[in-house]
């Protein structure tokens, strides 16, 4: 399956050092947003792969549900956040 969103970011250095992207997917039947947070320099390239990474894997974890034990999946990722918009 082919995604067709469009992932704008913007970021902002914390005073731990840190840096926290927000970023928004531009996709007309499901807009969202999120933050990032990123421990490490990157190139905007690799930060949006990790982004666009990390939405399949919540993607792919919703899919998954067992229908005979219906838990949602535990995502303990406290370094990404995604809300609707």
């Amino acid at each position: 399956m082919e995604t067709t969103e469009k992932i704008r970011i913007t970021s902002k250095t914390l005073a731990s050092g840190n840096c926290q992207v927000k970023f928004f997917v531009e996709d007309e039947q499901r807009p969202q947003y999120g933050y990032l947070l990123v421990t490490e320099p990157k190139p905007v390239g690799d930060i949006i792969e990790e982004i666009k990474n990390r939405l399949e894997k919540r993607r792919m974890d919703s899919m998954n549900l067992n229908p005979f034990f219906p838990l949602a999946p535990n995502t303990e990722d406290t370094n990404f956040y995604l809300f609707s918009a």
